[in-house]
């Protein structure tokens, strides 16, 4: 089935919630999940392994235990390609003074890429990515793809290290549309979904009516402000001596003394 991307990235990020992922990482998953479609590659398929794979594991378990170590690791002996892709993104100055970054056992790899965009968009250059003899980099718009199709589907990569600055050769163009298989489409998005826990409802506060004084007629002014002050009086004289015209006072819904 033919999707558009802002369809799959609507999907993605409500089957990702409704998986128990946080709203940021939600929406991070869906824009990546977006990203790798608008370049051909089954992101709908990878994101739904991905989510049922690590059904009702924390988070803390998938993650990188330190961000300053030589190689990155996950307690579960297992890394989470969204948690530790959001990470390098925001170690992207980091990966450009150290040159490269190396991450052990990192699930759907390829889930990982998007986040390369965002980091070569603040760093300004291009980043690369290789595992299993395989090689991405992107600038962020465009990416370019070397090796064979079925280690960019591979499910745990045994080493993914991410280098900057990085060559762009063989790049490829992003699309508006992007096939996505009838099964991910139909049944694990509708089962993540169906678990997504209700939005918060936020406080509705009604704030008072602003009423302009060009608008307030004479029966409201005297409700309001039945008893007016001597300084009220005199500067009414005074707006009428300055105004040779008294009617406008009026139309204008303020009391006129002339």
């Amino acid at each position: 089935m033919s999707h558009s991307l802002n369809e799959i990235e609507a999907m993605s990020k409500r089957a990702a919630r409704g998986a128990g992922l946080s709203w940021g990482l939600a929406e991070e998953a869906a824009k990546g999940t977006r990203w790798l479609s608008s370049f051909g590659f089954p992101g709908t398929e990878m994101l739904a392994g991905l989510l049922t794979m690590n059904d009702r594991i924390p988070s803390i378990d998938v993650s990188p235990v330190s961000l300053r170590a030589e190689i990155w690791h996950a307690p579960a002996r297992r890394m989470s390609p969204l948690i530790a892709g959001a990470a390098l993104s925001d170690c992207a100055v980091r990966l450009l003074e150290r040159g490269r970054i190396r991450m052990e056992n990192v699930n759907f790899p390829l889930l990982a890429v998007p986040f390369m965009g965002g980091a070569a968009l603040r760093l300004g250059r291009p980043v690369a990515a290789e595992w299993d003899g395989v090689r991405l980099a992107t600038d962020g718009k465009r990416l370019c793809v070397q090796g064979e199709s079925e280690a960019f589907l591979t499910r745990l990569a045994d080493q993914m290290v991410f280098s900057a600055p990085a060559d762009m050769t063989g790049q490829q163009e992003p699309v508006m549309r992007a096939d996505v298989s009838e099964e991910s489409w139909g049944s694990w998005l509708n089962s993540h979904i169906a678990h997504l826990p209700p939005q918060p409802k936020k406080a509705v506060c009604a704030a008072p009516a602003r009423v302009s004084a060009t608008t307030i007629d004479e029966t409201y002014w005297a409700q309001v402000h039945p008893v007016r002050s001597a300084y009220a009086e005199q500067k009414d004289r005074h707006d009428c001596d300055r105004n040779p015209d008294p009617c406008r006072n009026r139309r204008s819904g303020l009391p006129c003394a002339g």
